[in-house]
Formats: structure tokens, sequence, C-alpha cells
């Protein structure tokens, strides 16, 4: 069993909770260490309701890293994993990186394209597994759909269009205190952007995920329409991607009635492609001259990275936390692999790396410029990538 522990999560927390029970749905990780506050009483109180030894709930990150670094190797921890506001990704993933612990961040990987690339040096100079919870890569639906694309089933791909449409944030709900929106509409903790960073983010890195293009070129529109609000709360985005398709993007997070609406649709010279977060279970397939297809997760006709990432038989969903719980799955995998002197399979090499991140800070960045333009931007990644 692969040893982690955890900076974040502390009490009131959300995404922490589900990085907890994902990781360990399998009984590949054991969490045995926090700095789940950067109060360290709150921190020894997240730490005595999870049950951990005293001694390893620590006060800060910074502490923490440099104690388990000091534990015998049979002891410490293999990795940590993050799930901190944005702006507190950077520097405890550097310290840990540092003390030589491997790194599982939740997304955006960080709120400047420096910092990111920052992370793509430390990360290539140590040849480190660092995993970035892109959550939805994990669907097996998602899986399939990527392994229909590469084998060439829908032909080349000429139009993408994703959304991630939410209805949450459609009154000013930070202003009540509410923690998930109050950090996530602030500038200082979210970064340069808000939906687009905090659900636009998911949807630029499915399309990277499904289809392998890269974003060349964006023109946008961001909007603010909760008054007094710091960040954008709905946009708008046209993409021109390697290869000569074109896409839209559209992040929302003031769409009434809306829950979790992501989607991606994906048309080809021979077919298309469309799947439902909301209805994940199912990814249906329409060629260009006959009847739609319904692909099912947990049948034995899909991929074998669908049929990998399912635990169930068909017709008992699996969702959310199985996504992440894909992640980390991999990444235990791949640091077995490493500690038992074999090369990783290509499922514990299946998630979203450091690189990935970087291309979606990359991507925020010049969204956000286009929104302040008025034409396109220039968009395509230049940087690092893990054959650099």
């Amino acid at each position: 069993m692969i040893r982690y522990g955890m900076v974040g999560g502390g009490p009131g927390a959300f995404i922490g909770e589900v990085h907890r029970m994902a990781a360990e749905l399998d009984g590949a990780c054991e969490l045995v260490a926090g700095a789940f506050s950067s109060d360290p009483g709150r921190s020894a109180e997240r730490g005595r309701e999870l049950g951990l030894d005293a001694s390893r709930v620590y006060g800060s990150f910074a502490e923490m890293a440099a104690a388990e670094a000091d534990l015998p190797a049979e002891r410490r921890i293999q990795f940590v994993s993050i799930v901190t506001p944005n702006h507190l990704h950077f520097e405890p993933a550097c310290v840990f990186l540092e003390a030589g612990f491997d790194v599982v961040c939740d997304k955006p990987l960080t709120t400047s394209i420096d910092d990111a690339y920052e992370l793509c040096r430390l990360v290539g100079d140590r040849d480190a597994v660092f995993a970035v919870t892109h959550n939805y890569t994990g669907y097996p639906m998602v899986k399939e759909a990527r392994s229909q694309i590469g084998s060439g089933r829908i032909g080349t791909v000429r139009k993408i269009l994703v959304e991630y449409l939410q209805g949450w944030l459609s009154t000013a709900l930070e202003s009540t205190g509410q923690k998930q929106a109050d950090w996530r509409t602030d500038p200082a903790r979210a970064g340069v952007a808000g939906a687009l960073g905090d659900i636009g983010s998911h949807a630029h890195n499915l399309v990277q995920y499904v289809t392998g293009l890269e974003v060349e070129s964006i023109c946008g529109d961001l909007t603010t329409f909760v008054e007094g609000r710091k960040l954008e709360d709905d946009a708008s985005l046209l993409l021109r991607f390697t290869g000569g398709a074109r896409g839209t993007l559209s992040a929302s997070q003031v769409c009434v009635g809306e829950e979790n609406g992501l989607s991606l649709r994906v048309y080809g010279t021979d077919g298309a492609l469309s799947w439902r977060q909301e209805e994940p279970e199912t990814l249906v397939f329409t060629p260009v001259d006959g009847p739609s297809e319904v692909l099912r997760r947990g049948h034995s006709y899909l991929s074998p990275a669908a049929a990998g990432a399912s635990r169930l038989p068909p017709g008992h969903p699996e969702g959310f936390i199985e996504g992440f719980a894909n992640v980390y799955r991999a990444v235990a995998g791949a640091i077995g692999a490493r500690l038992e002197g074999r090369a990783p399979s290509a499922a514990d090499m299946d998630y979203p790396t450091v690189f990935d991140g970087a291309r979606g800070v990359h991507f925020l960045h010049r969204a956000v410029e286009a929104g302040r333009t008025d034409g396109w931007v220039a968009a395509r990644y230049d940087g690092p990538t893990s054959t650099t």
C-alpha cells in the first residue's frame, strides 16, 4: 500500500474529503499524515477526526515535508496530495518535490504560467510522479471516447463543442460567507479566472485528453453578470485547433437550474461522439451514414482502457468519486512500478501530468487575454513537455 499525506482538506473543506475517499477506494493508498489547515488547531482537529497519529499531524506543510523526509523510508509518506485553494498549490508542491516526494495536486496547477513551468522543471529534474486531478479523464466512457478517436473511428476531427454549465453562483453567494464561493470568486486566491479557472479548466482538459488536439488560437467573450463580483462568471470561447478543427467552449456558473452540466461532442469526417457527465455511463457514436450506436460502461466490447477503469458490472452507476479514484490508482501504480524496479504499464501512466496542468494554466491565461481584446489571440502551448 502506498502511503500518502495531505495538505489542505481541513474542517469545512469539500474537495479534501472527495480526495480521501477516492485515494482509498481501491485499497492502494493509505493516509498517514497531514497538514490539513494553516491553523495548527484546526489541522489537529481534522487529524483526530481521521484517527491519525498525532505526531504525524502538522501545523504547516513546510513542517510536514521536513519531518516526513527525516523518517525512515519504510514509514514516511510516499506522495502528498495538495487540495488547497488555487493560490496555495505552487509553494507546497515545490517544497515536497524538493524534499524528494511525489505529488498529486488539485487543478488548476498554479495561478501563474511561470510557476507552472517551474513545477515542470522540478518534476523533470527529479523524474517525479506528479498528477493533476482532472478527474473527468478517469471516467470509463471518456477513456472509450479517447480510444475511439485514437483508432480513427470518427475520421478526421472537424468540430468540437464542449460546455460546463452550473447555476450555483447565479447570485452573490460569496457575500454570505459561503466558503466555496468565497475563495473561488476572489482573484487573490482563485487566480486570473473565475468560471474558466474553476470549471472551464476541466472542459479544456477533457478536450485535450479525448482528442489529443492543441488549441492554436482563441477568441473570447468573458462576462461578469453578478454585480460586485471580481472575476468572470460566464465565458464563451471560439477555438481553433491544430490540424484545422474548430470548436467552442462555454463555461458558466450563472445558468440557473444547471448542476454540473459538462458535455463533449466531437464531430469527424466519418462520425461523431457525444458524452455527458451527468449521464456518464453512456457514450453515443453516430456514423456518417447510419443509426446511432449507444455504448455503455462495463461491457466487454469496450476498449481495455475503459474496461480497466470500471469497478462494477453494467447497471450499477459509477461516477465522480471513481473518476478521482482512477487518477489515484494510476499514481499508486506508477510509484509502485518505480519501487519494484519495473516499467510502468500504460494504465499506470494514464493520469493528467504536471505538463497537462501547465497546458491548462497557459490556456486560462490566453483565454483571459482573449476576453480583454477584440479579436483572436495566439494560444498554442510552447511550454515544457515530458519530452523536453
